[in-house]
């Protein structure tokens, strides 16, 4: 068995650079962990109409609502089986914001990742409340992009798909330098009527350790079952 993102990617797995290929073959089958350890050298915000929706999301850990330049942080890739017997990802972000440095409390950004017919699905948060459909492709750089899609919200007996106008669409673009021997990461998330809401850009470095489970404070607080 691959990783959840080989088995998405199928033969374009292969045109990622041999390091992102590493960065994201780790599964259950590669027994890895990775970790990534660097700077975020901008974390941006929208105007001040989006910040009320960025606060909130802050309470579940699924969205970073302070701004900075340089601010150190870590990402998390575990993989696990979930309660569904789904293999899963981890994708844990800590930043520790500048007005955060003195209580020492980084601000996290909590995603798990599974495989669902062929296409990755991100659940956003500590109780996997938000279902996003992933789009992947390779650059011509050996990077990886990664486009949202739908986007669905799970809470007890509510369900419901995010209508477009009020859900925003991240495009992120991860890839691998030769100059700095780093992983280079940009997002942004835009909303087709608001445009800009939310963005980061960084480089990090990684170290790679044996792992066939997930520490209990990487993993969600509840599982959704619906996709």
């Amino acid at each position: 068995m691959t990783s959840i993102f080989e088995q998405a990617l199928g033969d374009e797995f292969a045109r990622l650079h041999p390091m992102m290929q590493r960065r994201f073959g780790v599964g259950l089958d590669s027994g890895e962990a990775c970790v990534g350890r660097g700077v975020m050298s901008s974390i941006r915000r929208g105007p001040w109409w989006t910040v009320p929706f960025l606060q909130i999301g802050r309470l579940r850990n699924i969205l970073v609502p302070d701004v900075g330049r340089d601010v150190p942080f870590v990402i998390e890739n575990y993989p696990y089986r979930d309660g569904l017997g789904r293999e899963t990802v981890t994708f844990v972000r800590s930043y520790t914001v500048p007005r955060r440095r003195a209580d020492r409390r980084p601000v996290r950004f909590d995603a798990t990742m599974v495989l669902d017919e062929g296409r990755v699905l991100d659940y956003l948060g500590t109780h996997q409340h938000l279902a996003v459909d992933l789009d992947l492709a390779v650059d011509d750089r050996g990077g990886l992009v990664l486009r949202s899609g739908a986007q669905r919200f799970h809470e007890g007996p509510v369900s419901f798909r995010f209508p477009l106008l009020f859900s925003g669409r991240a495009e992120l673009h991860e890839w691998w330098s030769e100059d700095d021997r780093s992983f280079h990461v940009d997002l942004e998330v835009r909303n087709h009527r608001f445009g800009f809401l939310f963005g980061y850009r960084g480089t990090f470095t990684c170290e790679w350790l044996a792992a066939s489970d997930a520490p209990s404070r990487l993993k969600p607080r509840r599982t959704e079952a619906r996709l």
